[in-house]
């Protein structure tokens, strides 16, 4: 007889193969077709608000591996959120200005910038960042992150750029922006000013040489003739000297070597004599660096003097202790020069040239430079010694090519104006993790004024006029106001195309000296203060976005935002509000391959998501996102993927079989716990255990713990313990057996609470599964429309719990010895095993009293206890092996009807064949 006739073998369609590349375009389709956003904001409307602000990522190429993790991240919040009791709507945005996309335009159209003219080079930079954003919002949507993707915010769009110009306004009003001549950070490959967040340092050899400032007046502490000797490994900076700077309490001294008398830090002349080639000097005077204050110093190479200075800043850690100034091309000789009125020389033009201020120099690039100004110094006498140094560098972090600091006027906001408000709005925040409080404190505690002026064209306009008459910016009420209404009706193109005549508010008189004829100012804004003001412009109302609200409950971006993003939003928010724009902020870390490495095309570890959904699917991606601790790196490679699709595969394993054994289950069925059998009770302390674990790690964004606690609970509590065990009572009792049922009461709200739980992370597969899954009553039309599981308190016990600890760990133990027996080929299946336990007689009653429960989760067919020390014996099962069930019993055929079953089993076919 044909025995699988009579079993209750599973009843699915849910299939065994995921297939998700071929499937999540179909659920992507089937989202877009039921809108599934505006459901899940529908369903949620009224609850209280969580608001996510998204960062804008740049509308600059396809998105990689960090665009992954990032976008994965905050779609896990998100939906956890709208799961757990808030309306947590999501507008996405980009950042589409900036130097990048100028960049590209230039590279594809093949031509000078300057030939095409502002307006029609701006309608290419906008058409290529608009086409990269549907790119880009294809990719993030495949990825299963559910958003208004059709309303994103665009730091583009009219209605963001015309709040931008009213933040700038505002904080124009209150005295936070202010032009002047200062040294910048200077990109000569991309013609243009950085701020500090665009500055990105890399290793890079340069010239290390010292120099001779000859002694004019000595101020009486050292003779006309000697010298002072500077140390720099920036040799170009040269021609823009116009001091020398000493620490004032640092001992100095006046030494004697190979018969010239030289200047240097007592503490560096050790170390200056090992660069001399180990010479002897003998030392003639000592003196504190004050007193030098004001000798005068022939420069080395131009007819002209140089003024001796001090400041602390000055080191004693490397070099002579005394620092050569060049006002136009640092930031600390500029304001110490500035302290003693000395001019601001800055001989370098935009394109990083000398110009005819650079004498000799002149139209050579400032790097090439470094060669002809050290055999000039050689020549004239000034130089004491010359090597190569390899150290960190500043570069572009665009064109990563090196700047340099370079003085010219610009336009910039007062940090000082609003530092401590901002100091004082860091400590209001929840820093996730709590470092990323004290890095962005620092930053922001030395951080300078903040360069806003950007030389390009892709970008919003600074909305600042000059007086054509007397020279006077013009930031008013009115100009700020009139250029605000022209943005928001037209976009900052308005700048470029329109006649000055329109840009000015009708009325307008200069006012210093009355005049009425202006020019406009040519530079752009940095496109951090675009984004930084994305809090103003799409949280505060009025906005496009009337669902959003300001400020934040969440900023989440990489670890480097900290002196970006995060910044930059901070500034705007504090000067016009006082307050941060974010009550938390979390950071993550960066994508690295298996050994830690960066990820780069010339290492050949560059994973491409685009690869990985077409081969595995999207949501394996996500199970990576949440299988590791996102606040460090994470590792990606082909190992590492397969390592997660094989979780996945678990996952899914165990849902197809809740699933398949699920066929026949109607959901209104309901027992109480205490109408359940003792192993389904406790698995269900079990599950709701795990289920508070797991709501507690989504509350507390510890997303790696989500996967392990439920990878765990359905490879060990279920696969590997529970559905095992009750695959007896499943497949082997009447359909209407009361512990069949109840098993199927179990199974069924495990798959419910997991499925719920897991919509957060398996996006496309949990979607998949609600498909099979009955339900009592109406059934919501996606599962993104569920709610998280409540807490039940009615299924915890904790003496159960503990009871079953005890049985456990015993079963643990057979375990073993059942394993060994199958290798010393005692057994096969472990149904062909007799166990035989010793135990300490004081605890035979106890384990007597859940012998059946012993023997059913070690899934053996008999079980025999005995006196003695703990002690576990395997044998052969004891009569014959029913063809049913497999379980080997001493009354297989004792029913004539059925000679190769068991009672039990005889019984239940007897039954079926009534039916």
């Amino acid at each position: 007889m044909d025995w699988s006739k009579t079993l209750n073998l599973p009843k699915t369609g849910f299939p065994m193969r995921a297939n998700l590349p071929r499937l999540e375009p179909e659920i992507l389709k089937f989202w877009e077709e039921i809108g599934v956003y505006r459901l899940v904001q529908a369903k949620n409307a009224g609850r209280p608000k969580f608001i996510l602000h998204d960062g804008p990522p740049y509308a600059n190429g396809h998105i990689h591996l960090g665009h992954v993790l990032n976008k994965v991240l905050k779609d896990i919040i998100i939906k956890y959120r709208s799961q757990s009791g808030y309306d947590a709507p999501y507008v996405p945005g980009w950042d589409t200005h900036g130097l990048p996309i100028e960049q590209q335009v230039v590279k594809q159209l093949g031509v000078n910038r300057r030939q095409l003219g502002p307006v029609q080079f701006r309608r290419h930079c906008k058409e290529y960042a608009l086409r990269f954003v549907d790119i880009q919002r294809r990719e993030f949507q495949r990825l299963g992150v559910r958003g208004d993707w059709e309303r994103p915010y665009l730091t583009l769009m009219p209605a963001y750029e015309a709040r931008q110009i009213e933040i700038f306004g505002e904080m124009a009003r209150r005295g936070y922006i202010y032009r002047g001549l200062r040294p910048v950070y200077w990109c000569p490959t991309c013609e243009t000013a950085l701020a500090e967040a665009e500055i990105e340092y890399a290793l890079r050899e340069s010239p290390s040489i010292y120099v001779r400032f000859r002694v004019k007046d000595g101020k009486g502490v050292v003779p006309a003739g000697a010298a002072l000797v500077i140390w720099t490994t920036t040799p170009w900076t040269l021609p823009g000297n116009v001091a020398v700077c000493l620490h004032p309490e640092l001992d100095y001294v006046l030494v004697r070597v190979a018969g010239e008398l030289l200047v240097v830090a007592e503490a560096l002349l050790p170390s200056f004599l090992q660069v001399l080639g180990g010479v002897q000097g003998e030392v003639l005077s000592r003196f504190k660096g004050k007193e030098l204050e004001g000798a005068v110093l022939e420069h080395p190479l131009f007819p002209r003097d140089s003024l001796v200075v001090v400041d602390t800043y000055v080191s004693s850690e490397q070099g002579t202790g005394c620092v050569h100034n060049a006002p136009g091309h640092g930031e600390e000789d500029f304001l110490i020069c500035r302290r003693y009125g000395l001019p601001v020389l800055s001989p370098v033009d935009e394109r990083g040239y000398f110009t005819e201020e650079g004498g000799s120099f002149a139209g050579k690039f400032y790097l090439e430079a470094n060669r002809e100004i050290v055999e000039a110094l050689r020549q004239r006498g000034a130089l004491v010694a010359a090597g190569r140094i390899t150290h960190q560098y500043p570069h572009c972090w665009r064109c990563k090519q090196p700047v340099f600091f370079r003085a010219t006027k610009q336009w910039f906001a007062s940090i000082d104006g609003f530092r401590d408000q901002a100091l004082k709005a860091i400590k209001s925040v929840r820093w996730i993790p709590s470092w990323g409080e004290e890095r962005i404190y620092n930053m922001v505690a030395t951080r300078g004024d903040w360069c806003i002026s950007r030389q390009r064209w892709w970008g919003v306009p600074l909305p600042v006029f000059y007086c054509a008459s007397c020279g006077r910016e013009i930031i008013t009420e009115a100009t700020v106001k009139h250029v605000q209404e022209l943005f928001a009706a037209h976009g900052s193109d308005i700048w470029y195309s329109a006649p000055l005549a329109e840009l000015i508010p009708p009325g307008l008189r200069c006012p210093a000296c009355g005049a009425t004829e202006f020019t406009k100012e040519e530079d752009i804004m940095d496109v951090w203060f675009d984004s930084g003001s994305s809090h103003w412009a799409v949280l505060r109302q009025p906005s496009p976005w009337p669902e959003q609200r300001w400020p934040a409950d969440l900023y989440l971006e990489g670890s480097d935002q900290h002196r970006g993003w995060f910044n930059s939003s901070l500034s705007t928010a504090v000067a016009v509000t006082g307050h941060p724009p974010y009550r938390a902020v979390l950071t993550h870390g960066f994508v690295v391959d298996e050994e830690g490495r960066k990820m780069s095309k010339s290492l050949g570890n560059v994973i491409d998501p685009q690869e990985v959904m077409t081969h595995l699917g999207a949501d394996i991606l996500r199970l990576w996102v949440c299988s590791a601790d996102y606040r460090g790196d994470l590792a990606a490679s082909d190992n590492i993927l397969r390592q997660v699709a094989e979780a996945y595969r678990k996952i899914r394993n165990t849902f197809r079989f809740l699933l398949a054994n699920l066929y026949d289950f109607d959901p209104s069925f309901q027992l109480a716990p205490e109408e359940l059998p003792e192993l389904d009770r406790y698995i269900l302390s079990r599950l709701e255990e795990v289920k508070r674990r797991v709501c507690r790690a989504y509350e507390e964004y510890e997303f790696h713990l989500v996967y392990h606690y439920l990878l765990s609970f359905c490879t060990v509590d279920l696969s590997a313990f529970y559905l095992n065990v009750i695959k007896d009572r499943l497949y082997c009792s009447l359909p209407q057996d009361p512990a069949r049922r109840a098993a199927q009461a179990v199974q069924y709200r495990i798959l419910t609470d997991l499925l719920r739980l897991l919509v957060p992370v398996l996006a496309f597969t949990t979607e998949e599964i609600w498909r099979y899954v009955r339900v009592e009553g109406e059934k919501p039309v996606s599962v993104q429309l569920l709610d998280f599981p409540s807490p039940d308190d009615s299924c915890l016990d904790p003496a159960l719990a503990a009871r079953w600890e005890k049985i456990l760990a015993l079963r643990d133990k057979v375990l073993v010895a059942l394993e060994q027996a199958r290798k010393d080929k005692v057994i096969g299946d472990s149904l062909a095993a007799k166990v035989v336990l010793s135990l300490p007689e004081e605890e035979l009653r106890w384990w007597e009293g859940v012998k059946e429960e012993l023997r059913t989760v070690c899934v053996v067919s008999q079980l025999e206890f005995r006196p003695g020390e703990l002690r576990v014996l395997v044998e052969p099962a004891e009569g014959q092996k029913c063809a049913r069930c497999w379980r080997y019993s001493l009354h297989v055929g004792d029913d004539p009807d059925y000679p190769e079953l068991c009672p039990r089993c005889a019984a239940v076919v007897r039954e079926l064949s009534r039916a």
